[in-house]
């Protein structure tokens, strides 16, 4: 079962709620739900309204004085990109102000007169980019494995090979594109193994390849493979500063010093270079700060929650195979799910997805079910799946 995120960010009506990162948990046995920390379990990250955003960027500067960038560099940007650098073990690191942007000038860049691109069909460059790689760059997507998270190498061998082989004027292969988890296919990951098989073979034909990691920490958290060594097996990487970061927009890519040192002349001609971006280098700094921990710490206890949340009669929770955050709800005959959803909204600050499809629907774990002990979470269904009004 595939689910638009996004149409049911636009359903949801009460899913932005406030939502506090914990520094500490707290663990008391008993609390008021009244003064209960949210758990939301439709986003990928916080969704931290405007208020907490305006007051977290306070807090921050109060701390240690934000310094402005100029055009996604020096100030507090510097710091950033240094962080990424680090993080994914490569040269260089841009700002661009979004992830798009990041997609395409690394197609572009990493292509260079070569046009051929070879991307996942649900993937974020060939789905939701407006065909951008060729109004643009003049770069052919040429999609594989439709409605699957990922292909082999296998696949991707036969489609080159077809390509080459059949073609009388022959354009050249610029780009293998993967996208990390993947949003269209609910998070599921592309197994590592066959991530190193498809580097290998490609880094072997001088083939060039690039990471759309917009939410690769959830990848990383889930699935027990390092950011660093997910990136390693790419010549260029992006991370959203939002998904799953605190910041308001933006992202970072990552690479050779050569391949991103074309970066800002592409930026400023595409429309991208803005003037400042303090905003989300101080905010994105504050809440990468022990991140990879925090994801680590909430996949275990995604794991203890699906575990006890199906002994409860009328659920039913099955992660999706090679998934990260996100898994199946099934709700057994006669509960209403929406009123499921409207009750644990009201009574107990439990956010999920209000419609369901042929009584089936799904729940994204994040940063916020640090928020309560999973026992209670789990006591919050259970006095829900026994009244009346939801059966």
């Amino acid at each position: 079962m595939r689910i638009d995120r996004r149409n049911f960010l636009r359903s949801s009506g009460l899913g932005v709620l406030p939502v506090c990162l914990p520094s500490v948990i707290t663990r008391m046995a008993v609390r008021s739900t009244e003064k209960a920390l949210p758990v939301n379990f439709i986003r990928d990250g916080l969704g931290l309204s405007m208020t907490e955003t305006l007051d977290k960027l306070q807090e921050i500067n109060r701390k240690k004085p934000i310094v402005p960038d100029f055009y996604g560099n020096d100030g507090t940007m510097d710091e950033l990109l240094q962080l990424f650098q680090r993080l994914t073990g490569k040269e260089k690191a841009v700002y661009m102000p979004s992830g798009t942007m990041a997609n395409q000038l690394a197609i572009r860049v990493l292509s260079g007169d070569n046009t051929k691109v070879f991307v996942q069909e649900t993937s974020h460059v060939y789905r939701d980019e407006a065909d951008a790689a060729t109004a643009l760059h003049g770069k052919r997507l040429i999609p594989l494995a439709p409605g699957e998270a990922y292909f082999t190498l296998e696949a991707l061998q036969q489609s080159i090979a077809y390509h080459e082989e059949g073609e009388l004027f022959k354009s050249g292969i610029g780009v293998v594109s993967i996208e990390n988890p993947v949003r269209r296919c609910m998070g599921k990951t592309v197994p590592v193994a066959e991530l190193r098989r498809i580097s290998a073979w490609c880094r072997e034909k001088g083939y060039k390849l690039h990471l759309d990691g917009a939410r690769l920490h959830l990848a990383a958290a889930f699935a027990g493979v390092s950011v660093k060594e997910y990136a390693s097996y790419f010549d260029t990487v992006f991370i959203s500063l939002y998904k799953c970061v605190g910041a308001i927009n933006g992202a970072v890519l990552c690479g050779d010093q050569a391949v991103m040192d074309k970066m800002e002349h592409q930026i400023k001609i595409h429309g991208g270079a803005l003037y400042r971006n303090w905003h989300n280098s101080a905010l994105a700094l504050y809440y990468l700060e022990g991140l990879e921990e925090r994801l680590r710490e909430t996949a275990e206890r995604a794991r203890e929650l699906m575990g006890q949340l199906n002994r409860l009669k009328g659920l039913k929770l099955t992660p999706f195979e090679h998934g990260s955050n996100c898994v199946e709800m099934a709700y057994g005959a006669g509960i209403d799910s929406v009123k499921l959803s409207n009750y644990l909204r009201e009574k107990h600050q439990i956010v999920m997805r209000r419609s369901s499809e042929q009584g089936k629907s799904s729940l994204n774990f994040n940063e916020t079910l640090l928020n309560r002990p999973v026992g209670e979470i789990v006591a919050a269904y259970r006095e829900a799946l026994s009244r009346k009004e939801i059966l």
